[in-house]
């Protein structure tokens, strides 16, 4: 006989990541069962071995999905369908994937998902706002001085808070099934003007580059960055951010039933940690 559903586990891959821990977090709040995917649990979970996919599915009834490094990346549609497929043999009734805003190769994983067969939720998201926070930007900032490949393009920032809450509700109850949540935040505003937001807050200065991605290119490999994820960040830089994210968006409204935070609240409660110590100031 089958255990009672409520006792199985909720999935969270990329549990210990900026989506997924906030997830984790809020699936025990509530004492609900949790299973983190990540290479250092048991049963462990790494999407470069295809044989930890099905002993960390297995047993549980809904799965979080974030892809590493990003859907943007080659492979990453086969995988999803795989992973999609695993899911399904496995009895799990529910997957809620975490998805990018215009990157064509991420629309196809999320197709994967749709054909799948499988209960599904899609949340496409904007860039995070904890990118500055916890994100390659950090180091940056408190260096007081922000060096990226962009200039006067905007971008709706969402929070990584309203991402967790969304999935949240996605993962534990009805009425999200089926449904593409468009996540960003309600006004978009430059990297610069984010930068400038961030020094106000803090009281210092924070000069902002806008350099060539040759010269990005070259701070990521002293940085030793994998390449892996030089490339999609450089993809990212190139061709996404050219302006097509620009709109805002009201996926947060659509799943919650409320405005998602502003740039201007995660900057705040942000700064109010004292994660952002400038070294040279």
């Amino acid at each position: 006989m089958d255990s009672n559903p409520e006792d199985k586990p909720v999935l969270v891959i990329g549990g210990t990541g900026k989506t997924g821990r906030r997830i984790v977090k809020r699936l025990r709040d509530h004492h609900i069962p949790v299973r983190v995917g990540s290479r250092k649990e048991n049963p462990s979970f790494n999407w470069e071995d295809r044989t930890t996919w099905e002993s960390a599915l297995r047993g549980t009834k809904s799965a979080y999905i974030s892809y590493y490094p990003d859907l943007a990346v080659e492979n990453a549609a086969k995988d999803i369908a795989d992973f999609s497929a695993i899911a399904r043999k496995n009895g799990v009734n529910r997957l809620v994937l975490l998805s990018g805003r215009g990157e064509e190769e991420a629309q196809n994983a999320e197709n994967m998902l749709i054909k799948s067969g499988v209960e599904w939720t899609i949340i496409r998201c904007s860039w995070f706002c904890q990118n500055f926070s916890e994100g390659f930007l950090l180091d940056q900032i408190n260096h007081g001085e922000v060096s990226l490949p962009i200039g006067d393009v905007k971008e709706p920032f969402i929070d990584a808070e309203d991402i967790a809450d969304v999935a949240f509700a996605a993962l534990t109850e009805q009425g999200h099934e089926g449904k593409l949540y468009e996540m960003t935040g309600s006004s978009s505003i430059s990297f610069e003007e984010a930068t400038n937001k961030i020094a106000g807050a803090i009281g210092k200065d924070i000069k902002y580059n806008h350099i060539s991605i040759e010269k990005f290119e070259e701070m990521l490999k002293k940085d030793q960055t994998p390449r892996v994820y030089i490339d999609f960040l450089i993809e990212l830089f190139t061709q996404v951010f050219d302006g097509r994210n620009t709109n805002s968006e009201v996926g947060v409204q659509e799943a919650l039933g409320h405005k998602p935070r502003s740039f201007d609240d995660y900057v705040r409660a942000t700064a109010e940690s004292g994660i952002w110590t400038i070294q040279n100031a």
